[in-house]
């Protein structure tokens, strides 16, 4: 017994071949550094990135209420019992199995005589169809499915920034039509208010219909541009609760305008190497590569041959009461070799395509890097750019807010035409819509880069 202890344990132990191939990670296929190098604040966790308490309400609530988070939550679940379903292959089942068998001798009975008939009770411990992996088949697939949860745990991280950025480009563009709407309206209460002007001055004979039909026309216009901003408002709103996962409470924090919104815009980014660590999507796609390379250790080890065990320690005996006596122990041990002679070309097969799938996994990971440098390269030219955009829109509103001043007084006192009075309220108009959109554009590039980044996640 001793022996056949020695011999189990010899044959487990000499389960240390690998046949997955070593791996090196790909050389970043990007520039070392980033196209405009600039300094700001480290990237800060999802509070301190943005201030406005309604969006931070927001953005709690829809990291509990967000299906696309819980779908990944699920899926990261699900890939850790994978997990546990595969490292159980390389375990020993072990059963207890009891039974009893009765059975009659065959033949003819003579006269006189009764039947003869028997029975056994049993009672043993049972050791089925055991694989020992000498070649680590099973431990690359172990290997594997270690690798696909924690892509999946990665892919939940990146999910979790997609909702949080995706609630917060939600919000402003929630933000950007509202306050379309507020413009829009006391815009068209000013030109209601010129028209006005316009009706008493043709009635006193001191302009043409031509002057009137100008400003109705403007009105009407307004009126029009109203019914869209509100219709845009309504679907910003939609929007918003369907990044959010729920209907918006009713208590929240009041908003704050866009152009005092308090999102950080000035964000440091480092260099491409540190994304490498930092993005969750870059992770996982490494975890997947791993994963894919692990899967061709697998498929090479099928080629080779598999030693499983088969063992049994219990007793047999015809009476119950003696059934755990010394003299009625059995045992059995059933060592198997299988050795793939011919599988019509489906070993070939099988490896060819773990190999393609590790291409496949180093080409995404090496797309994703890219994709990487490319979205923190875009965040980085937007934020050079805007302050400058922002100051000189501001400029030029406040330039069409003097002419328009100007206009209105030249235009009551007769000194130019109605056309001349439209064409600065007109250019007003554009001119405060046109720094809204700015300001909206900066900060959704501010969320952007956040998220390039890596978020504080």
């Amino acid at each position: 017994m001793r022996v056949r202890v020695l011999t189990i344990g010899l044959l487990l132990a000499t389960s240390a071949c690998s046949m997955t191939p070593k791996l090196t990670l790909p050389t970043p296929p990007v520039a070392a550094t980033f196209p405009l190098e600039m300094g700001g604040e480290a990237v800060p966790e999802w509070r301190g990135m943005f201030g406005d308490a309604r969006l931070q309400a927001l953005i709690a609530l829809a990291l509990d209420e967000n299906r696309d988070l819980r779908i990944a939550a699920l899926n990261a679940e699900a890939a850790r019992a994978q997990i546990h379903m595969q490292r159980a292959q390389s375990l020993p089942n072990v059963n207890l199995d009891t039974g009893y068998t009765r059975q009659r001798a065959g033949g003819e009975v003579a006269a006189g005589q009764t039947s003869t008939s028997s029975g056994q009770f049993t009672l043993q411990v049972a050791l089925t169809s055991f694989e020992i992996d000498l070649f680590g088949r099973l431990r690359a697939q172990n290997a594997a499915a270690t690798e696909r949860y924690l892509a999946s745990r990665e892919g939940q991280r990146a999910m979790r920034l997609t909702v949080i950025s995706a609630v917060a480009d939600a919000y402003l563009a929630e933000r950007l039509a509202e306050e379309q709407v507020r413009l829009t309206d006391a815009t068209l209460a000013d030109w209601q208010a010129s028209l006005a002007l316009a009706r008493r001055l043709h009635d006193a004979g001191q302009s043409s219909g031509l002057d009137l039909a100008q400003a109705e026309g403007q009105v009407r216009q307004a009126e029009a541009d109203m019914a869209q901003r509100q219709r845009e408002w309504q679907q910003a709103t939609n929007a918003l609760t369907l990044a959010v996962g729920a209907p918006i409470p009713a208590d929240l924090p009041s908003p704050v305008d866009l152009m005092a919104q308090p999102i950080q815009t000035a964000l440091a980014a480092d260099t491409p190497s540190d994304l490498l660590t930092r993005r969750p999507d870059i992770m996982q796609a490494e975890h997947e590569l791993r994963a894919a390379n692990a899967d061709i250790g697998a498929a090479r080890a099928a080629f080779f041959p598999r030693l499983s065990l088969t063992g049994a320690f219990g007793f047999a005996s015809q009476a119950l009461q003696t059934l755990g006596g010394a003299g009625n122990q059995s045992w059995s041990f059933a060592p198997a070799l299988s050795v793939p002679i011919f599988r019509g070309g489906e070993l070939q097969a099988s490896l060819d395509l773990s190999r393609i799938r590790s291409s496949i996994a180093v080409a995404t990971y090496e797309k994703t890097i890219q994709t990487a440098f490319r979205e923190v390269a875009d965040g980085l030219a937007a934020r050079a750019t805007f302050t400058d955009q922002l100051t000189a829109q501001q400029a030029a509103m406040e330039q069409a807010e003097r002419r328009l001043a100007l206009s209105g007084l030249s235009y009551q006192a007769g000194a130019t035409s109605r056309l001349e009075l439209l064409d600065a309220q007109r250019t007003v108009y554009a001119a405060r819509q046109a720094l809204l959109s700015a300001r909206h554009a900066e900060l959704t590039s501010a969320t952007a880069l956040y998220r390039a980044l890596g978020g504080g996640v």
